[in-house]
């Protein structure tokens, strides 16, 4: 157990993946926030429950997992605790949602407005973000860090 925490937890002392940390979490903070809250026009946990179990026809505790990863990961990320595991969620949500509501859309984003929808790109650079995170590690700055110093083996 002590071996797969060190695992998940090792990182290197480096600025990069703490910028990347951070800008996740401040893009996807306010998403989640929506989808919890009901902040930022958002229809809060049941609303947002509602449609994606309804319209979108999500199961149930599939669409619980999502609107709770995208609550908490961002949090997890700021602290650099626990950073593989939520940038590895926050890429699944981005991946599902990316395929099945965003790519009939095409590629680009509806800067335009002429689109029926958004485009998968923006789901791509935080996809890609994610997977950066989860390949190097928090970083700078984590409290992972602190743990796999904690756990390393001798």
């Amino acid at each position: 157990m002590k071996n797969a925490l060190h695992w998940l937890t090792r990182t290197p002392l480096v600025s990069g993946p703490l910028i990347l940390r951070l800008t996740l979490a401040l893009v996807f903070f306010p998403h989640g926030a929506q989808k919890v809250l009901g902040w930022f026009g958002g229809y809060g946990f049941a609303g947002t429950l509602g449609f994606f179990t309804g319209q979108l026809g999500i199961p149930a505790p599939l669409a619980v997992l999502a609107i709770v990863t995208e609550f908490l990961a961002p949090l997890a990320l700021v602290l650099g605790l626990g950073t593989r595991v939520a940038a590895f969620g926050l890429a699944v949500v981005m991946a599902v949602a990316a395929l099945t509501v965003h790519l009939p859309n095409g590629f680009f984003a509806n800067w335009s407005g002429k689109q029926a929808g958004e485009g998968i790109e923006f789901h791509l650079l935080a996809i890609g973000a994610a997977l950066a995170l989860v390949v190097v590690g928090a970083g700078r700055a984590s409290l992972d860090r602190v743990i796999a110093a904690r756990t390393a083996v001798a």
